[in-house]
C-alpha cells in the first residue's frame, strides 16, 4: 500500500525535481513531526492533524533553542506536505493555512568590494600549472558569472561553448540557464584546458573542473579555496562562494545593471529572490548621493 509519505517522495522527486538533498530534508522534517504528535498517542496520523498540534511542535522546537529561521524552514516543509495532501485530495482542510511565519532576524549580507576582487584576481600570483590555473578559474568564474557552488561543480566538458562564449548552467530542479562568459575568462578556461590535457588520468573525465588526481570537486572543497584567497584580503566575517554569488549581483547592480537582468543572470524564479542584492546596492548609491549632492558639501 503506497501512503501519503511515499506518494510526497515520488511527487517531491519527479514532478518538483527536487534533489537528493532538498528531498531528504523535507522529508527528515515530516518525518519528525509524526514523531511528535505519536508521542501522545501512538495511533496520531498526519492526515488528521491540527493546528494546535502544529503550534505545540514550533513551541517545544522554540524551547529547545532551535533558531527561528531553523522553526520556519521545518515548517515549511510541512506546508509543503499538506499543500501536497490538500491537492492530492487526501484532506479537506490544510492545517497551516493561516499559520505565519517566526519572525527572523534579516541579515545584509556584505559583498566584497572591487578592491578586495582586484587583490585575489589580478594581484594575486597564481603559479602557472594546472591547479594555479584551476583555482584562479574557480574564483573567475563565480565572480563574472554569478554562479552557484552546487552550479560550478556539476559543470561539464561540454557545458563551456567556445564559439558562442556561453555556458549552460544546471540550476535549482533541474533548470538549465544560458551564461555569457567574458573575454577573460574565455582566454583562462583555454589556458586551463590546455593544462587539464596533461593530467595523467581523469577519473571524472566528463565533469570541467577537476583536483590533480582527476576527480569532481567537492563543496567543502571549493569553500576552503575561496575561503583562503578571501581571508588574507578581506576582515569579513564571512568569505564564502555565496558571498563571492552576492558580490557579482551588487556590482552589476551598482553600475547600472537592471534587477531583472541580474535576476536571469543568477537563475532566481522570481524578483524576490533578487531584491535582497539591492540593499547594498542602495548603500552604494546613498554614498555617492550623499558626496555628489550640493547640499551637503561644506563650502565655507
Amino acid at each position: 500500500m503506497v501512503t501519503s509519505k511515499d506518494a510526497y517522495r515520488d511527487y517531491l522527486s519527479k514532478e518538483k525535481n527536487y534533489s537528493l538533498l532538498t528531498l531528504r530534508a523535507y522529508l527528515d522534517d515530516v518525518a519528525a513531526f509524526e514523531q511528535f504528535i505519536q508521542q501522545d498517542d501512538a495511533g496520531a496520523t498526519l492526515e488528521e492533524v491540527n493546528y494546535s498540534q502544529v503550534r505545540s511542535w514550533i513551541v517545544q522546537l522554540v524551547e529547545a533553542g532551535i533558531a527561528n529561521t531553523s522553526v520556519n524552514r521545518k515548517v515549511s516543509s510541512l506546508k509543503s506536505f499538506y499543500k501536497f495532501l490538500l491537492k492530492s485530495r487526501q484532506i479537506e482542510i490544510n492545517p497551516l493555512q493561516k499559520h505565519k511565519s517566526l519572525k527572523t532576524e534579516k541579515k545584509v549580507q556584505i559583498p566584497f568590494s572591487e578592491k578586495e576582487l582586484k587583490d585575489v584576481i589580478d594581484f594575486n600570483e597564481f603559479p602557472d600549472d594546472f591547479e594555479g590555473l584551476r583555482n584562479r578559474l574557480i574564483i573567475e568564474l563565480f565572480y563574472a558569472t554569478g554562479i552557484r557552488r552546487a552550479e560550478l561543480i556539476g559543470l561539464k566538458m561540454g557545458s563551456y561553448d567556445s564559439g558562442n562564449r556561453t555556458l549552460k548552467v544546471l540550476g535549482k530542479r533541474n533548470k538549465e540557464r544560458m551564461l555569457p562568459v567574458l573575454d577573460s575568462t574565455t582566454v583562462l578556461i583555454a589556458d586551463y584546458l590546455a593544462k587539464r590535457q596533461g593530467l595523467v588520468h581523469a577519473v571524472d573525465a566528463d565533469m570541467l573542473i577537476v583536483t590533480g588526481a582527476g576527480k569532481k570537486i567537492s563543496e567543502s572543497f571549493v569553500y576552503r579555496l575561496i575561503n583562503s584567497y578571501f581571508s588574507v584580503v578581506s576582515g569579513k566575517v564571512k568569505t564564502s562562494p555565496h558571498v563571492l554569488r552576492h558580490t557579482f549581483a551588487t556590482h552589476l547592480l551598482n553600475n547600472g545593471a537592471d534587477l531583472n537582468s541580474v535576476k536571469e543572470l543568477l537563475g532566481h524564479a522570481s524578483l524576490s529572490s533578487t531584491q535582497i542584492y539591492t540593499h547594498s546596492s542602495l548603500a552604494e548609491l546613498k554614498k555617492v548621493y550623499k558626496d555628489a549632492h550640493p547640499r551637503n558639501r561644506d563650502d565655507s
